[in-house]
């Protein structure tokens, strides 16, 4: 799993982070300041972003949480087959059907070359950023 450390305070909206071990676009990130001896706390609202779950950690400001890395990669349509899509990577040669995400059916064309995304070993069409 590759993923960089990040302290919560920093984080903003829009920003991916780990939740319960699952990858998550920032909603919102709030801090509120305790008492005269008390840290600062942030409160993180996320949703998954494959599963569509709203999720949410609260931590001390200055702890760190776990943001994953994109890596987005280059294919070549080779089939079209319903919902799925077989590709091959450019870079590996690398054989991979993945689902067509709705807003990019009747877009991919056989013989054409299009992005994937591979992040935490999930691979996806469906636009991250």
């Amino acid at each position: 799993m590759e993923t960089i450390r990040k302290a919560i305070k920093e984080l903003k909206e829009g920003d991916l982070v780990i939740i319960e071990n699952v990858p998550c676009r920032v909603e919102s990130v709030s801090t509120s300041v305790s008492g005269k001896h008390g840290a600062a706390k942030t409160r993180v609202e996320a949703i998954g972003i494959f599963d569509g779950k709203r999720r949410s950690i609260v931590q001390p400001a200055d702890e760190d949480v776990e943001v994953p890395i994109i890596k987005r990669k280059k294919a070549q349509v080779l089939a079209i087959v319903g919902n799925n899509v077989q590709l091959m990577d450019l870079e590996t040669y690398e054989m991979l059907e993945l689902e067509i995400p709705e807003e990019k059916r009747n877009k991919l064309k056989e013989g054409e070359e299009t992005w994937y995304y591979e992040i935490m070993g999930i691979r996806t069409l469906r636009e991250l950023k």
